[in-house]
């Protein structure tokens, strides 16, 4: 048996084995033998030499400090000392690691020969993987075209396979297509067109002679698809049949065309509206339709020739009928495309068609077509304002009928496409755009209504004459006008509105002009002899006034309570101006008659004769109130109030009824006042009652329609012949005053008891003054603190009765007391 080869060691293995065998670490760190304390640790403690061994040692510092230190010489003797005892110690270190040295001298031979040994087997290394690499190539080229080869089949394969299922579908696609038109399934075939499409697109087809064919025909094909399905869907949008519109809007969706084509009938739609808008104020077509540019024509400058201005209106007016008509169209078919969206949704997907082609915060399709609409008409609009005068007059006077047209239009399509759960096509900020975009000729319309009343109550009011007054037939004509200006708007009601504000300015004119021309001094205010001319005209003035207000105010009853509230500001103005014109003469007659009545006091009502019981004739301050009141009806009243076949009340008839009822009241106030009063002077009171009452009758006001003042009178006239026991449960006290019934009282208590006016020492005229100023709780004050005064000086006497009547009035003015404090 052989024995084993025994291979060579490795350089490298020698290389790492090398060392000499007398040499450890020990003695590599092995301090020298001398027994000398090393130079490091006396440079360290020296302090010159101590910056040698700081790391940051500069020697450029060094010297510069040793040459300004003085002693440059021997600082450079005591480096060069040092440096010889440097050298001394590295000698002594040398010399005592001699042998350590020589040893790794001998290990640095041995690893230059391995090393040049390892360097000979890396070369041999390098040819053998050479070898191994050309051995190798020729395989990889050989599996690397196999590879190709084997690609290049699949894809042939694939190829083929697709190409051959896209000529399956096309034939089945053709088999489809050759159904007739009643049977044809466009959603199916436009299906299957988008598979075709889809299949040739991401497989690559193109190229292939045969695909291409059926390409060419798959074009034909989808064109006729999309046009059967696009005449559905404008088919279903003009007749708003939604399952054609739905049919249509499947075979897009099926193409993968559903947004482009919904933008794409968007576009349409709002072109044919823009369009619409733009022909419509197309003057050279209005023109045409009018009969050219002759007699009917409209000139280039946008003005009717002379005699065309009217059938160039109505063509105008019929143009926009038209173009009402086509917006309502074009708004309800977008609407119904918009609606069929809306409701349908993606078969697998369950989403709403409509967010295939809108996103959350973008404008429906309604809003971006109605937008467009409205600025083309807005544009429209503010250009033939401008650029047309004869196109500005039509809109301007006919602007009601404008206005009606656009109402109209809104409310159509509003009615038209609100449908519940279903947005409807115009929003309310919507129609407020299409409203305003006629607003300039609204501003133009509101400002010739102004205009033309303005201008005829100047001519009749002129600034210049103050004394001219206008005639009835004027004033007729001046409320017929306004009556003809809200009768044109009145079943708009927004216009209406804005056209009753002009009217109110026209009022208030009115009014300041009348005002103007009311006569004011002594001459307007006269009532003792006939009326003056000056009296006349102001009665005049109320006159027309009135019939103003009445008419004006019967004309705005029958408007809305909002129409009614407008113009009632300046309806009031008419009417407190027609006051003013006679208020100072029916409050001169109210002063006049006051002071007939005030004369009751000069009147002797105690006499206790026989002579004064049986005198049939008024006292002399009622015969003299009998003439006043004569005198007012024949020359003042009788040209002021109405025949007495009418029974409208006018601003006069308040005002009579008004100075009526004072009449009737500050009698009653004044006969309460009469102290001492008989028994003949009762009668003879009871007589100038009547007398009065048949004065006021006759004369003034209707006695009986005057209510509470009345029943005064009627209940005051028994009262004064009740006795005093009597007075306390009479019901005749709840029609009168508690201060008439308490001063009556003062006539029949005893002179000790004063009243106010006695205590206070006042005339009659002033007393009643004071009165007028008064409530019945101050009034009643007053008649407590004479009563207050009556108890101290019966109390003074040392009496212990009362007069009756005292008692009576503290319990009629503890009653007063307890209403006013509950009232309160």
């Amino acid at each position: 048996m052989a024995s084993p080869r025994i291979l060579p060691s490795s350089p490298l293995q020698k290389l790492a084995t090398f060392k000499d065998p007398a040499f450890s670490p020990a003695m590599a760190v092995a301090p020298p033998s001398s027994s000398d304390a090393s130079p490091l640790d006396t440079f360290a403690s020296d302090p010159v030499f101590s910056d040698f061994l700081s790391s940051d040692f500069d020697s450029a510092r060094f010297s510069s400090q040793a040459l300004s230190s003085g002693s440059a010489a021997a600082r450079a003797e005591s480096l060069q000392d040092a440096i010889r005892l440097l050298e001394k110690h590295l000698r002594s270190e040398v010399l005592a690691r001699h042998s350590s040295l020589l040893s790794q001298l001998s290990s640095l031979r041995d690893a230059e020969s391995s090393l040049s040994a390892v360097r000979s087997g890396v070369v041999a290394l390098q040819s053998s993987l050479h070898r191994a690499r050309q051995e190798i190539a020729d395989p990889r080229r050989l599996v690397r075209s196999h590879t190709l080869q084997l690609s290049n089949l699949h894809a042939a394969a694939d190829l083929l396979q697709s190409s051959a299922r896209l000529l399956r579908l096309s034939r089945k696609l053709r088999d489809l297509m050759s159904h007739p038109p009643d049977r044809l399934d466009l959603a199916k075939a436009a299906e299957m067109h988008r598979e075709i499409e889809l299949l040739y697109e991401e497989r690559g087809l193109a190229g292939i002679s045969v695909v291409e064919d059926e390409i060419h025909w798959l074009s034909d094909t989808g064109n006729r698809l999309r046009s059967e399905a696009m005449k559905a869907v404008e088919r279903g949008m003009d007749e708003s049949n939604q399952n054609d519109i739905w049919c249509g809007l499947q075979v897009f969706y099926n193409l993968g065309e559903l947004r482009s084509t919904v933008d794409s009938l968007i576009n349409k739609y709002k072109g044919i509206g823009v369009k619409s808008v733009g022909s419509a104020l197309d003057m050279k077509a209005i023109s045409a339709s009018s009969g050219g540019f002759g007699p009917g024509g409209v000139q280039r400058s946008g003005t009717p020739q002379i005699g065309g201005g009217k059938r160039a209106g109505e063509a105008l007016w019929e143009r926009m009928a038209r173009c009402m008509d086509e917006l309502h169209k074009v708004m309800t078919a977008v609407w119904q495309l918009q609606t069929v969206l809306s409701k349908k949704r993606v078969p697998f997907t369950q989403i709403l068609f409509l967010h295939e082609v809108w996103q959350e915060g973008d404008p429906l399709l309604t809003d971006r077509v109605w937008e467009a609409l409205v600025k083309a008409f807005a544009s429209q609009m503010k250009s033939a304002f401008t650029a047309s005068s004869f196109v500005k007059e039509v809109f301007t006077h006919g602007y009601p009928k404008l206005f009606t047209m656009v109402e109209n239009l809104l409310e159509r399509i509003s009615r038209d496409t609100t449908v519940k759960g279903v947005l409807p096509a115009l929003t309310p900020e919507g129609k407020d755009q299409m409203v305003a975009s006629i607003d300039i000729f609204q501003t133009a319309f509101l400002a010739l209504c102004l205009s033309r009343l303005s201008d005829y109550v100047n001519s009749i009011f002129p600034v210049s004459s103050r004394g001219s007054i206008p005639s009835k037939d004027q004033i007729s004509k001046i409320i017929l006008r306004i009556q003809e200006e809200i009768e044109v708007v009145r079943m708009h009601g927004h216009l209406m509105l804005l056209v009753l504000h002009e009217i109110g300015k026209v009022l208030l004119l009115l009014a300041e002009r009348a005002e103007y021309q009311i006569s004011t001094g002594p001459e307007a205010r006269q009532v003792t002899g006939p009326a003056t001319p000056a009296q006349l005209k102001n009665f005049a003035l109320c006159q027309h006034l009135q019939e103003i207000h009445t008419r004006i105010s019967s004309t705005v009853s029958s408007l809305p309570t909002v129409a009614s509230d407008v113009l009632s500001p300046s309806l009031g103005v008419i009417y407190g101006v027609a006051c003013d014109s006679v208020t100072s003469l029916f409050q001169a007659m109210l002063d006049r008659l006051e002071s007939c009545i005030i004369q009751i006091h000069e009147q002797d009502f105690g006499d206790q004769g026989m002579d004064a019981a049986m005198d049939n004739n008024a006292s002399a301050y009622m015969e003299e109130f009998q003439k006043c009141t004569v005198h007012f009806r024949n020359e003042f009243l009788s040209k002021l109030l109405p025949s007495s076949a009418s029974r409208s009340e006018t601003i006069c008839t308040r005002l009579v009824r008004r100075m009526a009822s004072r009449v009737l009241i500050f009698f009653i106030r004044h006969a309460a006042l009469v102290r001492p009063l008989s028994e003949s002077g009762k009668l003879r009171m009871a007589r100038d009652m009547a007398e009065l009452e048949l004065a006021v009758g006759q004369n003034l006001f209707p006695v009986e329609q005057l209510g509470a003042p009345y029943r005064a009178l009627r209940a005051f006239r028994p009262v004064i012949f009740l006795e005093t026991s009597q007075l306390g449960g009479s019901p005749l006290l709840r029609d009168l005053p508690p201060s008439v019934i308490l001063h009556h009282l003062y006539s029949r208590g005893p002179d000790e008891l004063q009243s106010p006016l006695q205590r206070n020492k006042l005339t009659a005229l002033q007393y009643s003054l004071w009165l007028d100023s008064q409530g019945e709780d101050q009034i009643w004050k007053g008649i407590k603190a004479t009563l207050d005064d009556y108890e101290i000086k019966v109390r003074a006497r040392g009496d212990k009765e009362f007069s009756p009547v005292y008692p009576l009035m503290l319990q009629i003015g503890s009653s007063v007391a307890e209403t006013i404090s509950s009232q309160s």
